[in-house]
């Protein structure tokens, strides 16, 4: 009879708090991509438009 650590061990190692850190990076990537699609559609400046997606960075990462 195995004990309860049996099954745990054959899990491959998962650190909880680098997946949120992972998901989170995914999260403000694909969020700054779409926004870099929308500003790509207006008619403000490559300048402007840059501006506006560091502001967007720095809101994101709080």
């Amino acid at each position: 009879m195995s004990d309860g650590n049996y099954n745990r061990n054959l899990l491959p190692y998962r650190d909880y708090q680098s997946g949120l850190r992972a998901g989170r990076a995914q999260t403000i990537t694909r969020a700054v991509e779409t926004l870099r699609g929308i500003l790509a559609t207006s008619s403000l400046s490559e300048q402007e438009q840059g501006e506006l997606l560091h502001l967007f960075r720095q809101q994101l990462q709080g």
